[in-house]
């Protein structure tokens, strides 16, 4: 499935690699945007897009997978409904049904599964939390039950899709490897014109810059750039090292006065709504394997937070 985020920065990761690309949109409708970017950038027949109406189908990706090599399952249910049923079975099933799609098809030889950071844990202001790659939110999955609201219910679709496709892989023992991406709050460049208005973290940084401060409800996190979280979903999908593992998407943690401080620095002339009252984000990540992956396979290593913003806000005057 091909969100505007994140799964459109794996499709040009991958079309920059020189990989043809088969995506999955709910409606033909989706993916115009999709074959104008993709055909004026790499030309016409290097990406396709087929429709995927439910991924809870049983069999739903069996015609999408045909005859590819690689599968990265980015969709999620992103209805941020706090009603446990109406997110966190469906987010389930879909892990299930790719996995299920994957093992039909011989010819695929690696499956990469976009998880999150809520996946591992929800962060909390000065706290110090030590993550490890066998760490699982299991408090976001209980409260999801007893007490659910938006955010922890799709935190618990996170954490339950995730294990989800390691039973499965344990069970079925595939030929194909599988791997897992965690990333945490993603910035940089749009690619979906009029992306900027989308529900992604990305829309976030915007909204504050045109003044919304709603952001400043969510806890401080760890920032990636969106086209380093896509290249690890590449790296992880082409790099046998990475089979049975979790990639931890995490290359610093950030708060929104942070942001603030990028926006006046690059808009010296842009109004700037005042910092707010904020903690740190003091969790420890394993996320060195991350780093050493993206100079393995593209060079460099994180994309710098100001360069991020900067992509961010680029469209905008």
């Amino acid at each position: 499935m091909l969100p505007p985020s994140i799964a459109s920065h794996v499709v040009d990761q991958l079309l920059q690699k020189g990989f043809k690309v088969r995506g999955t949109v709910r409606s033909d409708a989706k993916a115009a945007w999709l074959y104008k970017l993709f055909g004026e950038q790499y030309g016409q027949g290097k990406f396709e897009a087929v429709a995927v109406p439910d991924m809870v189908v049983d069999g739903a990706f069996d015609e999408a997978v045909k005859g590819v090599s690689g599968i990265v399952h980015v969709a999620s249910i992103l209805t941020f409904s706090d009603k446990y049923e109406e997110v966190v079975p469906p987010t389930v099933k879909g892990a299930v049904n790719i996995i299920a799609s994957a093992r039909k098809e011989l010819s695929v030889k690696s499956v990469v599964y976009t998880s999150s950071s809520v996946a591992c844990l929800l962060p909390e202001p000065d706290k110090k939390t030590v993550v490890t790659k066998t760490t699982w939110n299991d408090a976001a999955v209980a409260s999801a039950h007893d007490k659910p609201n938006a955010v922890n219910v799709y935190a618990a679709s996170k954490t339950e899709g995730e294990r989800a496709v390691w039973a499965a892989v344990a069970e079925e023992k595939p030929s194909f490897q599988v791997s897992a991406v965690l990333p945490d709050a993603n910035l940089g460049r749009i690619l979906q014109p009029g992306g900027e208005k989308s529900s992604s973290t990305g829309s976030w940084a915007v909204n504050l810059y045109e003044g919304d401060t709603s952001a400043f409800a969510s806890p401080p996190h760890w920032f990636v750039d969106v086209a380093d979280t896509a290249r690890l979903h590449v790296a992880a999908l082409i790099d046998p090292s990475c089979d049975g593992q979790r990639v931890f998407a995490f290359a610093e943690p950030f708060n929104w006065n942070d942001v603030l401080g990028v926006f006046r620095k690059l808009r010296p002339g842009h109004k700037v709504v005042e910092d707010g009252k904020m903690g740190r984000n003091l969790s420890i990540i394993p996320n060195k394997d991350a780093e050493e992956l993206l100079f393995k396979h593209f060079g460099k290593g994180w994309t710098s937070f100001e360069e991020s913003v900067s992509d961010n806000i680029a469209t905008l005057a």
